[in-house]
Order: structure tokens, then sequence, then C-alpha cells
């Protein structure tokens, strides 16, 4: 029995080791190991032999079977190495060639219509203008007429800002000054524009940006994007305003048929002040910007209060001028057909492959604002 058991595992052995191919290999492990083989046999008479022969030959047919496992093992896994290492001899990757593959990503609608907004009004004079998210109390409020009792400065409207701090001289130079709010409208900008022209100089911006409020639904959520626009100079009326919207929402809707209605309404910062409603039609169900069979509000707008004029520096009495302020996440759902505000910010690239613009869909007056 121990000569028969040592020439089997001579020959088992030598069959591994001459095995050319893993298929080869797999036919030696069924011969040896497998439910007829020849170890697993051998096992299968461990049950009929007297106890001192298991015991003397037990382990010697154990012992062939955890050599001839771990040869098949480590012939296999010398066989995958060389196989391996043959396939990467075998292949070459040029990494100086250029892949073609096509753009991930895209170009935000907001973003997009950021770039229309500033191709259409710096057509008509207008310079981008930009200012602090972070506001103080007077240029995000009391600057622009806002009474303390209005609710706008309310907590449940206005996200107030703590100082991030525990050092007591700061807190005590900082908060103990103005209070600070995160900005509720770009407006303020329009307050350092004036300031920054001295109280001498025509002012004519637009200030795009992110505004914050607390407010969250389809239609509305706590950081959106707005626009303000602003005109300070002598000699302005609401004649100026009507013909800067009227250009400006026909230049961005890309349609000759814009209808607007101004309505009269209520602004601390404009006196007059006009709600401006633009005409849609119905087409297949669905309101499309143009026409007038019916109205939707866009924007607000109106002459610049006198307190605002004497805020920025100028006198009220030479200087006059109006604004106005819209959406600008709204204006892209108007143009662009979206039906959810909150999808703006989810981050899906499958909504921004949809809606999204490429890298080159530059905004131009003469070949189209729009892709």
């Amino acid at each position: 029995m121990t000569t028969d058991l040592d020439q089997l595992r001579t020959d088992l052995l030598a069959s591994i080791d001459a095995a050319g191919s893993l298929d080869a290999l797999d036919a030696v492990r069924v011969h040896a190991l497998g439910k007829q083989g020849a170890v697993t046999g051998l096992l299968k008479t461990l049950g009929a032999m007297s106890p001192e022969e298991r015991q003397a030959t037990g382990p010697r047919i154990h012992s062939l079977r955890e050599a001839v496992t771990e040869a098949i093992a480590a012939r296999k896994a010398t066989m995958e190495r060389d196989a391996l290492d043959a396939r990467l001899a075998g292949e070459t990757l040029d990494m100086t060639l250029p892949v073609d593959l096509p753009a991930t990503g895209g170009v935000h609608p907001v973003s997009q219509v950021m770039d229309e907004l500033a191709e259409i009004f710096a057509d008509l004079g207008f310079a981008v203008a930009t200012g602090p998210e972070i506001e103080d109390d007077w240029h995000n409020f009391s600057a622009l007429n806002i009474p303390e009792t209005h609710p706008a400065r309310a907590m449940h409207d206005t996200f107030y800002v703590e100082p991030n701090t525990t050092d007591r001289e700061i807190v005590d130079k900082w908060w103990n000054g103005p209070n600070m709010v995160l900005r509720t409208h770009t407006s303020p900008v329009q307050i350092r524009a004036m300031k920054a022209a001295g109280g001498t100089k025509p002012v004519r911006i637009i200030a795009p940006g992110r505004t914050y409020r607390s407010d969250s639904d389809a239609t509305h959520t706590p950081m959106f994007h707005q626009v303000e626009g602003l005109v300070i100079d002598k000699g302005i009326t609401m004649g100026h305003l009507k013909w800067t919207l009227e250009t400006f929402l026909k230049a961005f809707f890309e349609r000759d048929d814009i209808v607007l209605r101004l309505r009269p309404s209520y602004f601390p910062f404009t006196e007059p002040s006009a709600e401006v409603d633009v005409g849609f039609s119905i087409v297949n169900g669905k309101r499309v910007i143009g026409g007038a069979e019916g109205w939707m509000e866009v924007l607000g707008s109106g002459m610049v209060h006198r307190k605002v004029i004497a805020a920025g520096g100028y006198d009220p009495d030479e200087w006059q001028g109006f604004a106005f302020g819209c959406g600008i996440d709204r204006l892209a759902m108007l143009k662009y057909g979206m039906d959810d505000l909150r999808a703006f910010f989810d981050g899906d690239l499958r909504w921004l492959k949809h809606y999204g613009f490429g890298a080159l869909d530059v905004p131009t007056l003469s070949g189209g604002v729009g892709a």
C-alpha cells in the first residue's frame, strides 16, 4: 500500500507539472480528486479498514490529497500569471493618442441664461455688476427703503448670519455692528454701483447672482438666481423702462409678438412701481410666451425711489432712474420648458444631459441667444 501511494503521488505530481493548459490541468484534477478520482477512491476505502489500518494509512492518503490539491493550485497560478504576462507583452496602448469619446456634462441652463442676459444687455449698453452674497442689513434693507417692520426682514423669510468665532474681540467688533444676512435679492448691488459711481456719473448695470430666502416648493428654492437692472441718469421716465423691458424680452424669447402689460404695484425701493406681465398663447395644451391669449407675471419694476437714489449718493432732484428684477431660474423654466425648479439643484446628469447646453453654445444676438 505504501509503495502504491508513493507511486500514485509521483505520477499525479508529474501529470500536474506536464499539463500544458488549464484544460489539461483540470483533467488531472478530475482524475485525481473528482467523484470517481484516484485519491477520492482511496478516501472511500478508509471506512472498511480496521482502526489500526486506518491509523496507519489514513494520514498518508490525506497527505496525498493535500499535496495534489496544493500542486494543482500552484500550477494554475503559474499558468495564469504566464498567460497574463504574455498578454501584456503582446498588447500595447499608446497613451499619446486622443480618445474619441463624447464630452460628458454640459452647461447648466441657469449659466446659459446668465450668458444670454449679459449678451442682450451688453448690446443695450449695460455693464454686469456683482456684489457680496453675505450682506449687511443696511445694503440689503435700509438703503433700499425697506422699513424695520417690513415682513421681508422677518427671520422666517431671511437667513441671518451669526459670527463663526468665539473670539470676544472679533464678536464685539463684528456682531455689535450691522446685522449680516444672506442677501435676499441682488438689489444691494444697485446701491454699491451708485456709490462706486460717486453720485456724478450715469449708471447702467445688470446684477445677476445667487440670492437666498427661506422658501421651498416646485417653484421656489432656498437658494435661487436673480437678475436686477438699474439705470440712473437725468431725464429718465417710465417710457424708457417699458422700451428696455420690451426689447429685452423680445431678444430673450426670440419672438417679435411679445406683448407687455404693466400693472400698478408696490415695492419699497421704487415709486411708482409696476408688475410686468407678458402675453402667452396656448400651444398643444401648454403656455408659450408670445401673443395675448393670457397674461403671465415675469418681473417687477418701477422708477427708483428718491430715498434709494439719495442712499446711493445722488441728488434725487437732478437724477432719476428705473430698476427691474426677475428670477433667472424662472426665465429658464419659461424659455426651455422645465416644470419643477427643484430639479435645477438635484445634480442629476440625466436632467443636465437633456436640458443642458454644450460648451460652444455661446449666445450671440446675430446667431440667436438661444441654442
